[in-house]
């Protein structure tokens, strides 16, 4: 009998010792987890109303409404030096939801490694390379002359980073486009 108490009072033990440790919230050793930031927030009704975009050049974010009412926000990448995003006021002109850019892509080789993250169509390709379009899904064309928004990545939320067009963040790039149409405007500022 003795002996079972005694190894009940063990077991009993170990369990509290193992809870103890676990509610210390023991942290691994290492550096903390970088923070992430916040690209986006959608907060639609989907009532009445017509959708507008708003893009601010100089904070890097947009404003989307719907009737007049605020249905979010978020961080967008738009052209860096020398590939600079025209302000203005647009309208949507074509939806494709994919999409590859004729201008601008990369260069890879037979392993997928990338070895020229900036090339165009005319780049000199090396032998046993090949160069691949940059995807633009969920693309929005804004001018004739290549200009839209898409899925892209934001490296550095509120700096630029494209070659002109307009990216947004990737997980929200298909709800946007779901509820836009062609004739949508879109209105880009300093």
């Amino acid at each position: 009998m003795s002996r079972l108490l005694s190894t009940l009072q063990l077991g009993v033990s170990s369990f509290v010792v193992a809870a103890a440790l676990s509610s210390c919230a023991m942290t691994p050793p290492g550096p903390p987890p970088k923070a992430e930031h916040v690209l986006y927030e959608w907060y639609d009704d989907e009532g009445p109303g017509e959708v507008k975009v708003k893009i601010n050049l100089n904070t890097q974010m947009a404003q989307y409404t719907r009737g007049g009412r605020d249905i979010g926000w978020s961080y967008v990448a738009t052209g860096k030096e020398g590939h600079g995003t025209p302000s203005g006021t647009y309208r949507i002109t074509e939806k494709l939801e994919e999409k590859y850019s004729g201008s601008y892509g990369w260069i890879e080789d037979e392993f997928g490694n990338v070895t020229n993250g900036d090339a165009k169509p005319s780049t000199k390709v090396p032998p046993g390379q090949k160069y691949m379009p940059a995807p633009m899904p969920y693309w929005q064309r804004l001018t004739g002359y290549g200009i839209g928004m898409h899925a892209g990545v934001i490296p550095k939320p509120g700096e630029t980073a494209s070659h002109g067009c307009i990216r947004l963040p990737k997980d929200l790039a298909p709800v946007l486009f779901s509820v836009t149409k062609v004739g949508t405007p879109v209105v880009i500022t300093h």
